[in-house]
C-alpha cells in the first residue's frame, strides 16, 4: 500500500468514527432527555396517587368526624331534654321556695 492509500484510510476511518461519536453524543442526549422525562411522569403519576389517597383519607376522616358530632348532638339533646323535664317537674317547687324567702326576708325587715 502506498502512503497515499494508508492516508485515505486513515481519513476514512477518522471519518467514520467521528460519525460514530456524534450518533453515540445524539444518543447519549436522546436517552437522557427520555430518562427525564420519564422520571417527570413517574413523580406525577406518585404525585397524582398521593393526592387520590390524601382525598380519601380526608372524605373518610370528615365522614367519621360529621357521624360523631351527629351522635354527640343527639346525646346533647337527649339530656338537655332530659334536664328541661327535670326542671319543669321541679320549677313550682322552686317558685314557692322563693317566694316563701322573699316573704320571709320581708317579714324580719318589718
Amino acid at each position: 500500500m502506498s502512503r497515499t492509500d494508508i492516508l485515505t484510510e486513515i481519513k476514512e476511518a477518522e471519518a467514520k468514527a467521528k460519525v460514530m461519536i456524534e450518533k453515540a453524543e445524539a444518543d447519549r442526549k436522546t436517552d437522557a432527555a427520555n430518562a427525564r422525562r420519564e422520571s417527570v411522569e413517574t413523580i406525577q403519576a406518585a404525585e397524582a396517587e398521593m393526592r387520590k389517597t390524601y382525598d380519601a383519607t380526608i372524605a373518610a376522616e370528615k365522614e367519621k368526624l360529621s357521624s360523631q358530632r351527629k351522635e354527640l348532638l343527639d346525646k346533647g339533646e337527649k339530656e338537655a331534654a332530659k334536664i328541661n323535664k327535670a326542671v319543669g317537674s321541679n320549677m313550682p317547687k322552686v317558685r314557692d321556695f322563693l317566694s316563701k324567702e322573699f316573704e320571709r326576708t320581708l317579714d324580719v325587715t318589718s
